[in-house]
């Protein structure tokens, strides 16, 4: 008895003394994903597809980060950069509406099939936890310590360990308690030998000369309207600190059973929207797109982003964010929470602003489905850009542009080089924005792994695939959310090649890496689809003279010919089929203004050939896209490389395209 009492107050002092402290909680894994964003849903998936425990650690309610957040009109810039899981990804996507793939969807509808992955692989999902501090060892993390964000403190500590960490939040947490460094800002032109990069005034997204920035107009002393700041305008492509703006992708409906009216915030104030009104004086507005860039989605939805020198951008109110703590980053998150439905109020109610645009504004509302919640109002702030990391390798300009070109690539960027503002400020006397940059005209290019690895001096253990090691301007173009995506499975396989070979992440053999995820794309087993580009030399063989187009294709090419003329002009496609059995073959059509309302196509199964003549309204390509595939039908393929797609400009009424042709096992 006695002994039964001793070992009672020993626990009891044990719990007083443990009482403030973090609790000792004996949580181990393989690998700890930090973000539950669309990047971290398919590193935690991949890596318990690869056989290793995982933990996937979310600081809010939700996943899929902003794609599930309201960016549901994807931004792409070639399907072709799109592997993987993520191209599987947009595949699910199609299934839930009825097509093969698609890249434009409700924000609902994108949770479901990021919960899907998870529910299917059994990954277990840590909600409503945060990071607090990181203990390293030698260069290893060894715990972090995780808090409960919804009661945030001491006595709601845990302590998590594993063997390689996984950083997939937009703002670089994980990576920056561990120590690693990291770029906030904008780098100097000079530094990295960019054009692009530093400050930028230009004239996308601005204010047209004339539009006074004081109160009073005519008169400083009266002061700046509200968003304007007093800061002078440097040299052209000085450095400084200043972050690209945020906002939030809108979903609103126009649909009435579905509609929520939008409604005045409480701490609404009319005076922040004043340049909207000195803008459309100036240039006046035929419709709502003058100033906001809408985006429709499936059933009656949208995805508004930002247009025009005045919309959803609240520039210049984000300067502490990547650096902030929890409760500065919570400030300027219900900030522009509050701008962003203060400004869809103002343009429906706001007896100032055009009637016409009232009315339009009127029209829409919050959706009753999406963000039950949540108010109806999306949870995730668009985070353009926070930390970037100090890697082993830094992107830049030159390799977006592919003047340089890295052997390591584990993932695809192909978006334009693209920031939004940084700062509204006054130029001679007139409002002007500056800092946005939309630089474009290059096709896919490698991205390399050694910019999702730290320097081997600063951490050994850690993978950041999402603030990864980029200038400001070329992680304008690498920072998508598909991209995200294919570099963090890349991450999760590398993280699983150091568990099994006994490594650090820099240490990782590459071509190993680069092979699995060529032959293993769906973490799955599965046989691969096939995948012949015109730009494949060894699998393609023209007849006749075909010129090369570089905008609007698959890859980085596509091959065109002009009508029927005296001579068939034909590209065969070869496919190395490694497994013989039931393919559906695919072509991809990208939209030309010029194109032939008739394509002529042979498929040819090795045994049989098959022709189809595939109509111009057969392909519905979608908004923000180039093109399109579209269906051939279902064949048994021998394996080797006896059978072919054949394209010709028989039938043709106008330009041919040759683009890509795909081939997908029906086992997958």
């Amino acid at each position: 008895m006695k002994k039964i009492i001793s070992n009672c107050l020993l626990l009891i002092l044990l719990f007083m003394s443990n009482k403030g402290h973090a609790q000792q909680v004996n949580k181990s894994y393989d690998v700890v994903v930090y973000g539950a964003t669309s990047g971290g849903v398919i590193a935690a998936y991949t890596t318990k597809k690869e056989g290793k425990s995982v933990l996937l650690i979310e600081p809010g309610k939700h996943v899929g980060g902003l794609t599930s957040g309201g960016l549901g009109y994807t931004d792409i810039g070639n399907k072709y950069a799109i592997t993987g899981i993520a191209r599987d990804f947009f595949r699910r996507i199609g299934q839930h509406y009825g097509k093969f793939e698609q890249w434009i969807f409700e924000p609902h509808v994108a949770e479901q099939t990021f919960l899907g992955y998870l529910n299917s692989a059994k990954v277990n999902v840590l909600f409503l936890h945060r990071l607090v501090s990181v203990k390293k060892k030698d260069g290893f993390i060894k715990e972090i310590t995780i808090e409960n964000s919804d009661k945030p403190g001491k006595s709601s500590y845990e302590i998590i360990k594993a063997t390689i960490f996984i950083d997939c939040s937009y703002e670089g947490d994980l990576m920056a308690k561990a120590g690693v460094s990291y770029f906030t800002g904008r780098e100097a032109n000079n530094m990295f030998n960019e054009t692009y990069n530093g400050v930028q005034l230009r004239d996308r997204h601005q204010f047209p000369d004339g539009i006074d920035p004081y109160k009073i107009p005519g008169d400083p002393q009266s002061g700046l309207l509200w968003g304007i700041s007093p800061a002078a305008l440097d040299i052209q492509g000085t450095g400084d600190k200043k972050i690209q703006t945020y906002n939030f992708r809108i979903c609103l409906t126009n649909n009435p059973s579905d509609r929520i009216a939008i409604t005045k915030p409480d701490d609404y104030d009319a005076s922040h929207y004043e340049l909207l009104l000195r803008y459309i004086e100036k240039k006046p507005a035929k419709d709502l797109g003058s100033f906001l860039k809408v985006d429709l989605l499936p059933n009656h939805k949208t995805d508004i982003n930002n247009n025009g020198p005045f919309s959803t951008d609240m520039i210049g109110m984000n300067y502490a964010y990547p650096d902030g703590n929890y409760a500065t980053r919570d400030k300027i998150q219900q900030a522009h929470e509050s701008y962003t439905k203060g400004l869809l109020y103002f343009i429906g109610h706001d007896e100032r602003m055009p009637l016409h645009l009232r009315e339009l504004m009127l029209q829409w509302g919050y959706p009753k489905d999406e963000y039950m919640d949540n108010g109806n109002f999306s949870p995730q702030m668009y985070v353009r850009e926070a930390r970037r990391m100090k890697g082993e390798y830094v992107m830049t300009q030159a390799n977006c542009q592919s003047q340089k070109v890295v052997s390591d690539g584990i993932g695809m960027a192909a978006y334009t080089m693209d920031s939004h503002n940084c700062q509204r400020i006054v130029v001679n006397g007139m409002v002007k924005n500056e800092g946005n940059v939309e630089e474009g005209g290059f096709g896919p290019y490698p991205i390399s792994y050694r910019s999702i690895v730290p320097k081997a001096n600063e951490c050994r253990n850690l993978l950041v695939p999402v603030c990864l090691s980029a200038t400001h301007i070329a992680y304008g173009s690498i920072r998508m959310e598909p991209v995200f995506m294919v570099l963090s499975q890349s991450a999760a396989v590398a993280a699983v090649l150091a568990i099994d070979m006994k490594k650090t992440v820099q240490q990782v053999d590459i071509k190993k890496l680069q092979q699995i995820l060529k032959t293993n794309p769906l973490a799955d087993n599965s046989t691969p689809e096939i995948l012949v580009d015109n730009d494949d030399a060894a699998h393609v063989v023209i007849t006749g003279i075909w010129a090369t187009i570089h905008q609007k294709c698959y890859g980085p090419s596509a091959f065109t010919a002009e009508g029927k003329n005296d001579s068939i002009k034909s590209v065969k496609f070869f496919p190395t089929i490694s497994k013989a059995g039931k393919y559906k073959v695919y072509s991809y059509y990208p939209k030309l203004n010029n194109g032939t309302s008739k394509t002529s196509i042979v498929v040819f199964d090795g045994k049989t050939k098959k022709e189809l003549v595939v109509k111009e309204s057969d392909i519905q390509v979608e908004g923000q896209t180039a093109g399109e595939w579209v269906d051939l039908g279902t064949y048994s393929l021998p394996s080797g490389k006896k059978s072919f797609v054949e394209i010709t400009n028989k039938h043709a009424d106008g330009v041919v395209v040759a683009d890509a042709i795909l081939f997908v096992p029906e086992n997958k």
